[in-house]
């Protein structure tokens, strides 16, 4: 700690940080513009300027840049003194000289740092009537507007990008004062977390090219707390909302999840909200009716007239409707919905989590490890965020020179000129090239059971007490003792692992790598397909296979689907049998699918933007979403379709609900303090969805009725659907918009932080369920060397950020990002089959009647004997994982898929 004097008041602060963080950390304004909280100082602006006094008889003190100006004890500053305030001044009046004068059509006008900045330093006049310098824009993708004349050149946009976020293809191009920050030409940024120059840009250069599509002011726009939906990392975020529409998503600051960053998918995967497959009316085999009664009363009588009836539940539904259903179905015949392989996995991973003994990390604990392995994951396309935190935490190694040398930590730019450019290991193991092999330690390519086999040689490696693979080549011999060899020297090492490669001895050789680390503080984490995984696995229940089974033996034969398109999940054959077979389906979901077709009763859910629920991550913490807006008048909240036809229903608010979830499953059990939340929240008052300068209430509806009808009542929730209401006394965690008097961006959530980058004020959203405890014996059950069958490939599915989430792939600024259709060969397999890049492929089961016919696509890094197709794209559906396939090349007069959009 140190102790320091700032305009005459005594302040004990830390004294590992700068001036600027310090500043901000107690509240004080002090403007700035190349400095943010996530990637540390580079005075490149110079705008935070403030005066150092030499000792208590200086009058005169010297300009110091904040952000550059280490905390010392016993220090003197001002930042009110009229030589820093008229610095400051001039400097921002300079950066101005070439800014346009356009905030009102500007699309961060209303939410801009550089507004604030500028009012902050009361610059409200300009002097300048030269002309001004001026750019072209470029096209940079479906995702980034650029409008370069806006931009005050602070470097956070190819800091973040090239440094922070690994990417390669935006670049400062020019000098002195004319320099250019964009692509060599025109053409969408590569990198999966482009979206975050919208809110790493002070300015307008960057803004969302979705959102320009139906723009609304940041203060027209209704906002709740959220939670993504198209990953299992539970990051936060702000969805927007403006006449019944949903317009945008933002970063949601959480301190131990995503903190300031997103991914793309997340960002831009919102479009299914706003699809045409929204389905919004109830349907009685394929009639849509108006009365909800009429489809609540047929739903009953379904359920009072059948044999008996099954449930089939849902990855990607809350907590709370799952275990609606479940109430409903009875416990007995409640099913998980999951393919036969995932629920396999997802089991050996939640039994790793409770009883393994080992620290399930946040994405924050992740940033601090000091060597991480990743075993069969490319997780910039399962988990993208966590593939961020892990770029970061590569870093460590250069943070632990920086202290020798006495270079304070958030020296960003002295950090990255160390010599050597010394980096944490990174070793990644997996079927192919991955999105991270540019800063890996080593790499290593093979299949799921030669992944496996190495990750169980590292760990005999690390503990020869452990089981060893047989006929290891000594190449790889040599590789799992290197890798070991770093693991076992690390403070923090950190494993990686999950179900992309669905093999469970992946998961198993992770858990006895993990164990075997002789490290008190090591971390061992797994990547999870869907929104709530975790939390339907934690809640239990039957495998799938055995719901066709009882509906094929004639014990059952009525169903109801819960957000889930069983084609997805299993053959066509086996589902096509299984509802064709069931006297009746009934489907509760949001958008159309396969599933939904078959469906005799058909009702329509709301998405995460209209209704509540919990969901839990993959490192176990249950966070709860908020409706934006509220739903259509037919479709609701799953969970309310469910509870509306019980006999006896316990549960007529969601509070209840939740509660009732965490009373009955002891795996779910601190659940209860997540339903105490919104009681707790505030007392007596509601908090206010609608900022205090909403715009237009009562003209929006004008068109319909010229009376304002009144704002819809939440029963289920703290939050208003109005401005009115308070926000004084509510945890900054529940704020539905981030704003503070002269902090209208993001920037403004440096006033609800306990310090810079640190927690929320009254702490982070969610609850851990589970807490590591126990040891589990050593898994031994090591698979044979993959060996490639002459005519004989097997199908392996690759995950694609932009491509395999059910949800997101209706987006379509993401569904222009998705991946072309084709299949990948590993060149001798190509050579051998007579194909190139391009090629026509046919495809044909070995044991079935399935045919496709596809492009081909060589991949150098992929073993032979695999053909790697995206997960989740509908081309691929009829194929199924894993299983063994004939090849031979096609007609080449089939059409190029490669130019046909999805």
């Amino acid at each position: 700690m140190a102790r320091i004097e700032i305009d005459g008041r005594f302040y004990d602060v830390q004294d590992n940080t700068n001036v600027l963080s310090t500043c901000l950390s107690l509240g004080m304004d002090l403007p700035y513009f190349c400095w943010h909280p996530a990637m540390g100082s580079v005075g490149a602006c110079r705008q935070c300027a403030v005066i150092q006094y030499k000792d208590a008889e200086d009058t005169r003190g010297r300009l110091v840049m904040a952000c550059m100006t280490p905390v010392m004890n016993d220090m003197r500053l001002s930042i009110s003194s009229e030589q820093a305030r008229r610095f400051r001044s001039d400097n921002i009046e300079l950066l101005m000289t070439n800014h346009p004068h356009d905030c009102p059509v500007c699309e961060e006008g209303g939410e801009c740092h550089l507004q604030d900045m500028t009012v902050m330093t009361g610059h409200t006049f300009r002097r300048y009537r030269g002309s001004k310098r001026t750019h072209n824009n470029q096209n940079l993708g479906p995702f980034i507007n650029h409008e370069m004349n806006r931009c005050i050149a602070c470097y956070r946009c190819v800091r973040f990008y090239n440094d922070y976020a690994g990417g390669h293809d935006l670049q400062v191009l020019g000098v002195h004062n004319n320099v250019y920050f964009g692509r060599f030409e025109d053409g969408t940024l590569e990198n999966e977390f482009s979206g975050n120059l919208v809110e790493v840009c002070p300015t307008g250069v960057f803004t969302d090219k979705t959102f320009s599509a139906h723009y609304a002011r940041k203060w027209d726009l209704q906002t709740a707390p959220s939670i993504c939906v198209h990953c299992g990392l539970g990051c936060n975020t702000a969805p927007g909302e403006r006449y019944g529409e949903l317009r945008r998503i933002i970063n949601r600051y959480h301190g131990a999840v995503n903190g300031y960053f997103l991914c793309d998918r997340g960002r831009f995967g919102y479009g299914f909200v706003n699809s045409s497959k929204r389905i919004l009316k109830p349907r009685i085999d394929n009639q849509p009716i108006i009365a909800i009664e009429t489809a609540e009363s047929h739903f009953r009588k379904l359920l009072n007239a059948a044999k008996s009836t099954i449930g089939i539940g849902s990855p990607r539904a809350s907590l709370e409707a799952n275990f609606a259903l479940r109430e409903l179905v009875g416990e007995e015949n409640f099913f998980l919905g999951l393919n036969d392989t995932e629920h396999t996995l997802l089991n050996t991973i939640i039994d790793l989590m409770r009883h393994g003994g080992i620290h399930s990390p946040s994405l924050r604990e992740i940033e601090q490890a000091d060597a991480v392995l990743i075993l069969g994951e490319d997780v910039t396309h399962s988990a993208p965020r966590l593939a961020l935190s892990i770029r970061q935490a590569l870093r460590n190694a250069s943070f632990a020179m920086a202290q020798t040398m006495h270079i304070p930590l958030w020296q960003d730019a002295a950090i990255r000129q160390l010599r050597g450019n010394v980096q944490s290991p990174l070793f990644i193991a997996s079927i192919c090239a991955t999105r991270l092999d540019d800063v890996a330690t080593n790499t290593y390519h093979g299949s799921p059971e030669n992944v496996a086999r190495l990750g169980f040689a590292i760990a005999h490696c690390l503990d020869d007490s452990t089981p060893a693979p047989f006929a290891l080549s000594t190449s790889e011999q040599s590789l799992a003792s290197s890798i070991a060899s770093r693991l076992k020297q690390a403070k923090r090492p950190l494993v990686v692992s999950g179900t992309s490669c669905s093999c469970l001895a992946v998961i198993q050789a992770a858990y006895n790598i993990a164990k075997a680390i002789p490290s008190k503080d090591k971390q061992l984490t797994f990547t999870v397909p869907e929104c709530n995984s975790v939390g339907l696995t934690i809640m239990g229940g039957k495998r799938l296979q055995q719901a066709f089974e009882r509906i094929d033996n004639g014990l059952t034969d009525n169903v109801i689907i819960l957000e889930n398109d069983l084609y997805r999940r299993a053959s066509h054959k086996a589902v096509d049998l299984f509802l064709e077979t069931a006297a009746h389906v009934s489907v509760i979901d949001s958008l159309e699918n396969k599933t939904t077709e078959k469906a005799q009763l058909l009702l329509p859910a709301a998405t995460f933007a209209e209704s509540e629920g919990t969901l839990v991550n993959n490192e176990g913490r249950a966070q709860r979403y908020f409706p934006v807006y509220p739903a259509t008048e037919a479709a609701r909240g799953s969970w309310q379709w469910l509870t509306s036809v019980m006999e006896d229903p316990h549960w007529q608010h969601h509070d209840a609900l939740t509660s009732a979830c965490a009373t009955t499953l002891p795996g779910l059990a601190t659940l209860i303090q997540s339903a105490s939340v919104t009681e707790d929240a505030i007392a007596g008052s509601k908090i206010p969805r609608q900022p205090h300068r909403y715009s237009g209430r009562t003209a929006m509806h004008a068109n319909i009725k010229v009376s304002e009808p009144g704002p819809a009542h939440d029963l289920e929730t703290p939050f208003a659907f109005s401005m009115e209401g308070a926000t004084t006394h509510a945890p900054p965690a529940l704020l539905p918009v981030i704003w503070a008097p002269g902090w209208n961006s993001n920037q403004a959530i440096n006033k609800f932080q306990e310090e810079i980058s640190g927690h929320l004020r009254d702490g982070d959203t969610g609850i851990r369920l589970i807490e590591a405890s126990g040891e589990l014996p050593w898994f031994d059950d090591i698979p044979t060397a993959f060996e490639p069958e002459p005519g004989l490939w097997r199908i392996t599915p690759l995950p694609n950020i932009f491509g395999s989430e059910e949800l997101s792939q209706q987006s379509p600024s993401i569904r222009e990002r998705q991946p072309l259709v084709c299949i990948l060969l590993n060149p001798m397999d190509a050579e051998t089959l007579a194909v190139g890049t391009g090629d026509p492929i046919e495809i044909r089961e070995f044991a079935g009647a399935t045919t496709l016919t596809i492009h081909a696509q060589i991949e150098h890094t992929l073993p032979r004997g695999l053909v790697g197709v995206t997960t989740g794209l509908p081309e691929f559906q009829s194929l199924q994982a894993w299983t063994q396939i004939t090849l031979k090349k096609a007609n080449p007069e089939l059409q190029d898929l490669s130019e046909v959009p999805l």
